[in-house]
């Protein structure tokens, strides 16, 4: 397991328990779990929404450090956690597969950014170990961040970390033989949830790591990029498809879906076009979503990569059923 804080640990754990550093500060207030808002109410709410749904861009938030891909986001109290890959050396396809392998590994740096809710990095926690060092979407069981790192190419390997959303201590869970492109955990079964390269396929495993379910991604409307847990057995995965014309151009499509755990099945799928300054959809990668006070989606979304020419800006949607 390797891992690096690059800002001061002490001032960054005393920001999340909302104290000052030195001893004399007063008693530390705990971590609040944002799960409880999130979790109780937003897979109804997601289940209202349409492909009429109009969402409204109520904020953005330009990222004024260097993000490099982002890929998953979550939220810990008045904490934002955003996985990213810095690719040093992309990987590169091979004529024929060698060792089982369409392309080499090439090389990178995992990060796990914590920022406050206006996008002010407070930690960047580097994460991964050989050739493993692509995170993909992530959770939180509300005290720790889930976090899978995996080799830049399908059918490679994974390890699954866990960060004390206090602390910020990293702990290597478990390994998987496949590319795992994201993790959820789920508080009530203890198990934890993951999709493979392009989420073709679906994983459960206990706590240690011990697969439990494996089974083929019944939908092919999307590419999951990011899941969340969402309460009553199920999760909410976003992601994007990419199309080509006839006449060459690019086009992302953008969507949202509701998986049931216990099962697979897909209780609910919805389109997504919202364009970033980049010209990305929103969903492309991370994507965290919450019930809104009364009716209502809160959509956080940071689909460009620090190489864009606006670098990485947080989006926040809001959408609500019509009257």
């Amino acid at each position: 397991m390797r891992y690096v804080r690059t800002l001061a640990a002490a001032a960054v754990a005393a920001a999340l328990l909302g104290t000052s550093p030195p001893a004399a500060a007063p008693a530390a207030r705990a971590v609040v779990d944002h799960r409880p808002q999130r979790v109780g109410r937003v897979v109804e709410a997601v289940a209202t929404l349409d492909r009429n749904s109009t969402w409204k861009l109520v904020e953005k938030l330009p990222l004024d450090f260097e993000t490099y891909h982002p890929q998953g986001m979550t939220r810990v109290g008045d904490r934002l956690f955003l996985s990213s890959v810095e690719v040093i050396e992309r990987p590169v396809r091979y004529p024929e597969p060698v060792d089982g392998h369409d392309r080499s590994p090439g090389r990178g740096v995992g990060h796990l950014f914590v920022m406050d809710l206006k996008g002010r990095l407070l930690e960047d926690i580097t994460l991964g170990e050989g050739d493993m060092y692509h995170p993909g979407g992530i959770d939180t069981d509300g005290r720790s961040v889930w976090v899978p790192v995996a080799e830049y190419r399908p059918d490679s390997a994974a390890v699954v970390y866990r960060v004390d959303a206090r602390t910020l201590a990293v702990t290597a869970e478990f390994r998987v033989d496949d590319h795992i492109g994201g993790v959820v955990p789920e508080p009530r079964t203890g198990r934890v949830h993951g999709v493979s390269w392009g989420s073709r396929t679906l994983y459960s495993w206990d706590r240690h790591g011990r697969q439990l379910q494996r089974r083929a991604n019944r939908s092919h409307f999307v590419d999951y990029q990011d899941c969340a847990y969402a309460g009553s057995r199920k999760m909410l995965c976003t992601g994007v498809t990419g199309f080509t014309n006839a006449s060459g151009a690019d086009f992302e499509l953008g969507g949202i879906a509701t998986v049931d755990l216990r099962t697979s099945d897909i209780d609910h799928e919805v389109p997504v076009t919202l364009w970033s300054t980049g010209g990305h959809v929103a969903t492309r990668n991370p994507v965290l979503l919450e019930a809104l006070h009364g009716d209502g989606v809160r959509m956080w979304a940071a689909p460009d990569d620090g190489t864009s020419p606006a670098g990485t800006e947080l989006l926040v949607y809001e959408t609500k059923p019509a009257d």
